[in-house]
């Protein structure tokens, strides 16, 4: 992320994102091999005992809507999302810097919609005490309100990145924009790749 010096609150903010961003991943990441672990159990108690624990389809179902939603803000702030950039990458900077912004915007009008609706799934599931029609009967505002939760943080995080990308476009400072929203180059990959074998070696070693 880019120096957020003259915006010092903005930049704390930001960074606070970050690390409770990182957290929320983790916990999805662990949900995920959570999930994994109970389907690998059930498939070798089924295979070896010929009895099956139950549900682990349904669970791992929950896990990875929770885990996905919770791993959105983190994905985002890093760039890590998906975007196509045949002709970005031909454009006048400054062209490219508005692209990135504008980017941002309906990423944010979507997940706001997408949570708006997610929310109201969840406030019906919890109003009429709905559960699965399956044998755990789960109560749906249980794995719902969670996935919202992170659908809700998610927003929360775009709308910082869209206060600061905005501000520093209205400023020029078009390298806050391409940094914070901007399309990750071949170069920052292959730095991060770097940087990253660099711990395993260093690991290896100790």
């Amino acid at each position: 992320m880019s120096s957020f010096a003259p915006h010092p609150l903005l930049g704390r903010l930001l960074r606070q994102a970050d690390r409770l961003s990182l957290r929320a991943a983790w916990f999805g990441g662990a949900l995920t091999l959570a999930s994994v672990f109970l389907i690998c159990f059930d498939v070798i108690v089924r295979k070896f005992f010929g009895f099956t624990v139950g549900g682990s389809d349904e669970l791992s179902g929950y896990a990875f809507a929770i885990s996905t939603s919770w791993s959105l803000a983190f994905v985002v702030l890093h760039r890590g999302n998906v975007r196509v950039d045949v002709l970005y990458l031909l454009l006048p900077v400054r062209l490219s810097a508005l692209l990135d912004w504008i980017s941002l915007v309906a990423l944010g009008v979507f997940l706001v919609f997408l949570t708006y609706y997610a929310s109201i799934v969840g406030q019906t599931s919890w109003l009429q005490n709905s559960s699965a029609n399956t044998p755990l009967a789960t109560p749906l505002w249980i794995p719902q309100g969670l996935w919202v939760i992170g659908l809700v943080w998610m927003c929360l995080v775009l709308t910082l990145m869209l206060i600061r990308a905005s501000v520093a476009l209205v400023t020029g400072d078009i390298e806050a924009v391409k940094t914070l929203c901007g399309v990750r180059t071949s170069e920052e990959e292959a730095e991060e790749e770097a940087i990253a074998g660099e711990r395993m070696v260093k690991g290896e070693k100790a």
